[in-house]
């Protein structure tokens, strides 16, 4: 949510930032903004609530020249969207200019006392404080400023700062929000994430808590929170800027779901020697393994989803007791969690703020902890250490709506639970041997259900204006289907639900009538008649009944529904994963039916760095 970007260099700083602006936009905004330090020193400031092009229409009949400049693509969390709340923010001179990431948690009293000081408002931005806080304590030296600032702000922030007294230098801050730091040649970058800065450069520096950069045109210095110089390694980026763009697809949430058998192969590969028992890619004994007496998996909305796969898995073939849990409301229960215990913590871009005060407060508990995640120098990747995390591989995922990263989520669900079971002796070598097959066969078969775009087209074509969508299923199959009422209402705005499919009679029934849609997930043959009799209960209510199913179960389920769609045959267990994808692109097909905004959905964001 929000992005940062910010530049130094010999440059026009202005077409640099609305590039990097424009590569952040998929983490959701509702305005943007640039300010530039000019020839004389004086900071300009243009903003615009909106998407990009309303700020760039005002560059163009207002354009701004300089070489060092802040921009910013605002998420609201403090006050509407609107011009005067978009970011920049600048103290009551406009000689201190700020962009800002996460939320000032004492912003209300940090604005009576600034007020007690002559510092006057204009916006309700939690944001504007820090403004008007570098400017009270400014003393000529805008790194003193910051530490000082830092021990007072209380709460999370990435900030990028630039001030004309100092206007050959560009400063940056963070505490529990992301911050990147790029070098190449005298030229310095600083944005919320990787994608803004892969044009100019791919040596990049992970900015830790409660650290300050400093860019100037001799180089990058960074400090702690005393003043005390840091050293960091630069950190090469090995993906190109082709991954992060849509290579001809009409949108990158498309684009996504296609990449998703090469994602499924990139993260089983490195993990599958081939060797029946060796489990070195996990950072567990087998002592500790065997030990276990409770799994946590904790994560926000579709990581969250991707776990619940895991807890059907694992307890299954590991046998031990799994709690799949909501990373917000973890911390709020005061959670048994202790010594003998893992907590997993899934995370796509590693910055979720409840995943990361979940995983916090297991390890103070005595919990082992690891991470699922997909980006490498993440938060959250740090946290835990490079060895105990085990990174996704899907590559950059722009679109808001996660597909390829839940998809190599739950497959490494899948993995944790193979290698548990093995471990524990719950699970036979020959078992495990033939889940890993089916593993490794699985994105030739994802390449098959792919081929089902073309039948949800022309469904979609003629259910797109339909106002609520059922989801249900048993099972894994339930797992699933909470993961695509979740899809469908991201990007199409449709009100949609999961729910178990035996649940139905118990009270959802009730709101089943002629012509509404039911999306059944069926691919667990064991639960096959249960369904079907659930599903003969929807039919009989005048509901039209659409079916995600396994090649083999087609001829069972074809005359008691409206609609087929048929994925490939894969055992119990992975099958899911393949009905994953039609459901997907039936989120997608709908939403291009309807006209929304398929990557950028309103009010969301990719990254949600704050509580």
């Amino acid at each position: 949510m929000c992005g940062i970007v910010g530049y130094i260099g010999d440059q026009q700083a202005c077409p640099i930032l609305m590039e990097g602006l424009d590569r952040l936009s998929y983490r959701g905004y509702d305005s943007a903004g640039v300010a530039i330090v000019d020839a004389e020193g004086k900071i300009n400031v243009r903003k615009a609530k909106g998407r990009l092009e309303n700020l760039s229409n005002l560059l163009e009949a207002s354009p701004i020249t300089g070489t060092v400049g802040i921009g910013h693509t605002r998420w609201a969390t403090h006050g509407e969207p609107s011009d005067l709340n978009a970011h920049p923010h600048t103290d009551v001179k406009g000689g201190i200019a700020v962009v800002h990431n996460g939320i000032i948690e004492n912003h209300a009293a940090l604005r009576r006392h600034l007020e007690s000081t002559g510092a006057h408002f204009v916006s309700q931005t939690d944001t504007e404080v820090v403004a008007h806080l570098l400017n009270w304590l400014y003393d000529g030296d805008m790194k003193r400023a910051l530490i000082r600032a830092m021990g007072m702000l209380e709460g999370s922030y990435a900030l990028g700062v630039i001030c004309d007294q100092e206007p050959g230098v560009l400063y940056c801050a963070r505490n529990d929000s992301p911050l990147v730091i790029g070098a190449r040649n005298g030229e310095g970058f600083i944005a919320s994430d990787i994608p803004a800065l892969l044009s100019h450069t791919r040596d990049v520096i992970f900015l830790h808590d409660k650290e300050i950069g400093v860019l100037d045109r001799r180089g990058i210095s960074v400090f702690d929170a005393y003043g005390n110089s840091r050293q960091h390694a630069l950190f090469h980026v090995d993906w190109d800027l082709a991954s992060a763009e849509k290579g001809g697809y009409a949108h990158y949430m498309l684009k996504e779901i296609h990449e998703q058998p090469e994602a499924l192969q990139k993260t089983f590969a490195p993990r599958n020697s081939g060797k029946p028992g060796d489990y070195g890619w996990l950072p567990l004994s087998t002592d500790e393994v065997k030990s276990l007496r409770k799994i946590s998996i904790v994560a926000c909305g579709t990581a969250y989803h991707a776990g619940v796969v895991g807890k059907y898995a694992i307890e299954k073939l590991a046998r031990i007791p799994v709690e799949a849990e909501i990373a917000s409301e973890y911390r709020y229960r005061d959670p048994i969690v202790g010594e003998n215990e893992l907590f997993i913590a899934v995370s796509q871009s590693g910055e979720t703020a409840d995943t990361l005060a979940a995983l916090r407060e297991a390890r103070r508990r005595g919990a082992k902890v690891i991470a699922v995640c997909n980006v490498v120098g993440s938060t959250i990747a740090r946290e835990v250490g490079n060895e105990n995390t085990l990174y996704t591989y899907a590559g950059p995922e722009i679109a808001v709506a996660s597909t390829k990263a839940y998809m190599t989520q739950a497959e490494l669900m899948l993995m944790l639970a193979i290698a548990l079971g093995e471990m524990r002796g719950t699970l036979s070598t020959e078992r495990a041997q033939t889940l890993l097959k089916e593993l490794n066969e699985l994105p030739a078969k994802a390449e098959q259900a792919l081929k089902t775009e073309e039948q949800l087209q022309k469904f979609a074509s003629t259910a797109s204006q339909k106002k609520h969508v059922f989801f249900v299923g048993r099972g894994l199959d339930y797992a699933l289907s909470m993961e695509a009422a979740l899809k469908l209402k991201e990007v199409s705005y449709i009100f949609s639900e999961a729910y178990a499919a035996g649940e139905l009679k118990h009270g959802p029934i009730a709101l089943l009538q002629e012509g509404r849609l039911v999306m059944a997930t069926i691919t667990q043959p064991a639960l096959l008649d249960k369904t079907m009799s659930n599903l003969r209960e929807v039919t009989a209510r005048g509901a039209r009944v659409v079916a995600v199913c396994r090649e083999s179960l087609k001829d069972k389920v074809i005359n008691d529904v409206d609609e087929v769609i048929v994925i490939p045959d894969a055992d119990d267990l992975i099958a899911p994963l393949l009905a994953v994808i039609p459901l997907q692109l039936f989120a997608y097909c709908m939403a291009v039916a309807r006209g929304c905004d398929v990557d950028k959905p309103r009010n969301l964001a990719k990254s949600v760095t704050v509580e």
